[in-house]
């Protein structure tokens, strides 16, 4: 089976919770056996590099700016795709890409075309009106072209069953399992120590809510300066086309010398920042299923986490919720978890657990198998498709 994914800006994964999960999921379906090709765009992604844990890549260009990036690289790689690489499965990732998915049925009938809806992009904060009207339009076309859909999350499922009508697949994002040893030696050029600090992981974007973090790190500092003496706040991440909210972010920590801003870290060195943290925080206002809540839980981080639909269902249980936007509840939770590291320690051990059990990347990769099989069968049964 020769399978295309298209949408994600590049393998391996620098930072992004779709490519993250492409490269997780492609990884799986090369041991499978499968011939699998990813598309990637130059800045992403060195245009030299060819091959990634047996993935086979294709650089294409892109017009790289905020509004025309991903749909530009998306238009010239599924023509690419249909007249070129002629796949059996091509399968788009995130609703903006998805907006294009109509293209194969037109040049490349004979695919199975896969659509993963993995978050409503339009609900997020650094969008403007064109831009939300045309991901809405992306909506559409993710539920509507694909022979199959998935949806990353169950908030997901009823959503798009209530608005649109459409029955589709849940397959969520998943984790690794994780064992791995705290490196000070990686934590100190960024002026951090082992378990000195809490952290957050996300692209610097406003619906992640950063700044509402920042504001009720210094609220709890300002209630209760001794539980949080010589303890530290992580920022962790970097901008995506958002430069103007990260210079905001820098302007409103100005004068504090507890947070520290990381910037994008991969590999060792995010290992090292998940598994160092005391606790984490996830006080997002938008989002599929957060790949960085459930690799903090995967680490055994208790994740204090905004209340929305797709943070509790994995937080709920095995995590800290709080009131979204409430810089006041943020702040008592951040003490109250600081002050009783026997409380983080348990909460996270059950974390690990679930995630392990519930988000694993292998399982995850078999049950997106078995739907390309099904649809193929579908295909070569010469039985109706829709």
């Amino acid at each position: 089976m020769h399978i295309a994914f298209i949408g994600q800006k590049g393998i391996p994964s620098k930072y992004g919770g779709i490519e993250t999960h492409v490269e997780e999921l492609a990884t799986r379906l090369v041991r499978f056996g499968h011939h699998v090709t990813g598309y990637t765009r130059g800045w992403y992604t060195p245009a030299d590099t060819d091959k990634y844990n047996g993935i086979e890549l294709k650089s294409l260009p892109s017009i790289n700016t905020k509004h025309l990036d991903a749909i530009s690289h998306t238009f010239i790689a599924t023509i690419h795709a249909c007249l070129f690489l002629r796949p059996d499965v091509i399968h788009f990732h995130g609703v903006g890409p998805s907006l294009l998915s109509w293209i194969p049925k037109i040049l490349r009938p004979q695919a199975v075309v896969i659509n993963t809806f993995h978050c409503i992009d339009r609900e997020h904060a650094k969008w403007g009106r064109v831009a939300q009207w045309a991901l809405h339009i992306g909506e559409k076309a993710c539920a509507k072209f694909a022979h199959e859909v998935i949806a990353v999350s169950r908030t997901l499922v009823n959503y798009i069953g209530v608005e649109y009508g459409e029955r589709v697949n849940y397959i969520p994002n998943g984790i690794t399992p994780r064992r791995v040893v705290v490196d000070d030696v990686i934590l100190a050029p960024l002026g951090l120590e082992p378990y000195k600090y809490i952290a957050m992981v996300s692209r610097l974007v406003p619906h992640k809510g950063q700044h509402t973090l920042i504001d009720a790190w210094k609220l709890a500092r300002e209630k209760n300066p001794s539980i949080l003496a010589g303890t530290k706040l992580a920022i962790v991440g970097g901008s995506a086309f958002t430069d103007d909210y990260v210079e905001q972010l820098h302007a409103q920590a100005q004068g504090d010398d507890s947070i520290v801003f990381t910037g994008y870290q991969r590999g060792d060195a995010l290992k090292s920042l998940f598994a160092g943290a005391r606790f984490m925080v996830h006080p997002s206002t938008s989002e599929g299923l957060p790949i960085a809540v459930l690799e903090a839980m995967s680490f055994g981080k208790t994740v204090i986490a905004s209340d929305i639909p797709e943070n509790m269902e994995v937080a709920a249980e095995y995590g800290i919720p709080f009131a979204t936007g409430d810089i006041d509840e943020l702040s008592d939770k951040i003490i109250e978890l600081a002050s009783d590291d026997m409380k983080a320690a348990s909460i996270g051990h059950a974390a690990r657990e679930f995630v392990e059990t519930e988000y694993n990347w292998d399982d995850i990769a078999r049950e997106t198998h078995e739907i390309y099989e099904k649809r193929l069968a579908l295909r070569d049964g010469v039985l109706a498709i829709r």
